[in-house]
């Protein structure tokens, strides 16, 4: 059957262990579901019966009757981040990884920086993002240079008081830094990341992406130019550059994430609805909070006892995520990991798909389904 409607849900950071190329990220034995599943918070009838826990090496009670299509997909892409784990999905496989800066920024980068912006800087380290608006907030808010800095991911994020810099200024800023990246220093994401409060502060929900553009069309471009809908839920359209997106909603949380994926179901459209849940990643995985993330996916879960009864008979779900971020692992960043794959349709015949090799798997349904490549 050809669907009307996609609806691609995006778990960030939703994996389940068993890379086989985890050891070479420093990732072996990471698992973020089994993590998970220990805490007192996790519960998932819903994701049971879609098949999450009989997908293969996945260490959790059979569901007797799974209602859809499961399996386990590898990354091909050499990276772990959400722009590269994105790109796969949307067609792209990634064979050179983008820049990462375990020592900082060169200095060439840091002095354009300044210059362009008219503004100092401080840090300029891989950080917690959290950690370092306690450490250096206080010396932003005297001097008002701007706190840039890095992680294991290929980001350049900065961090500024909203009194200090309003906050289209920092988006502002953010634009410059995108400029300034591109070539061998072309990161993934530029990231503005907006506090508030006194010390230690706290974290605003005003988090603006600014992602490299894909190398080539993607799925979400070729839906576009054959007059498809692209709707894009969350940080997608951030992650694409605005590139393949028809209609774009950005959210500050999950729940407006779920709320507003619902609320599209209700909507006339031919396409794709391409969602982002980020607070499984942003709020739980790196910040390594096991029952928070557990908890995240219960309601997430629970959201899905609306969704599925509300789909009509054309439409598909794909529900997957982009990387791992074991909130009982080492550090504070990614994991490299297998993510789920959970299809279903009211007509769908329950299968296990075994281990697929390829986010990218995933493109191909969507644009069979329109008889496009």
């Amino acid at each position: 059957m050809k669907y009307k409607r996609i609806f691609l849900i995006v778990l960030d950071s939703f994996g389940i262990g068993n890379a086989p190329d985890a050891e070479k990220f420093g990732d072996s034995g990471a698992n973020t579901l089994k993590s998970i599943s220990k805490s007192d918070e996790f519960r998932i009838n819903n994701l049971s019966k879609l098949g999450l826990c009989n997908i293969d090496g996945v260490d959790l009670k059979n569901n007797d009757s799974p209602i859809g299509k499961y399996g386990a997909i590898q990354e091909l892409s050499n990276g772990k981040d959400t722009t590269i784990g994105h790109f796969e999905i949307a067609g792209i496989v990634s064979e050179k990884p983008m820049p990462t800066y375990p020592d900082g920024f060169p200095e060439d980068i840091i002095k354009e920086f300044e210059k362009q912006t008219g503004c100092g800087t401080l840090c300029n380290k891989p950080y917690s993002g959290t950690q370092v608006i306690a450490d250096f907030g206080e010396e932003h808010i005297k001097t008002g240079k701007l706190i840039v800095y890095t992680s294991a991911d290929s980001v350049f994020q900065i961090a500024a008081h909203t009194d200090v810099v309003p906050l289209e200024k920092l988006y502002e800023y953010c634009r410059i830094a995108r400029k300034i990246l591109v070539g061998e220093h072309a990161v993934g994401r530029v990231i503005a990341r907006p506090f508030t409060g006194k010390f230690p502060f706290t974290r605003t929900a005003d988090r603006h992406d600014f992602s490299v553009e894909p190398p080539e069309s993607t799925m979400l471009d070729i839906l576009k130019d054959n007059n498809y809908d692209v709707i894009s839920v969350g940080k997608i359209a951030d992650i694409f550059a605005d590139c393949g997106i028809t209609e774009k909603h950005y959210t500050h949380s999950n729940n407006e994430g779920m709320s507003i994926t619902l609320e599209t179901s209700n909507k006339d459209f031919t396409g794709l609805c391409f969602t982002n849940l980020v607070d499984f990643d942003m709020k739980y995985g790196h910040r390594r909070d096991v029952d928070g993330y557990a908890n995240a996916i219960s309601e997430f879960d629970n959201w899905l006892n609306e969704f599925i009864p509300n789909m009509k008979n054309d439409d598909l779900l794909i529900i997957t995520a982009d990387h791992g971020c074991d909130p009982a692992f080492k550090g504070t960043d990614h994991t490299r990991e297998q993510v789920p794959i959970l299809i279903y349709s009211k007509d769908i015949i329950p299968e296990n798909l075994g281990t697929i090799k390829g986010y990218n798997y995933i493109s191909n349904i969507v644009l069979d389904n329109f008889n496009l490549r």
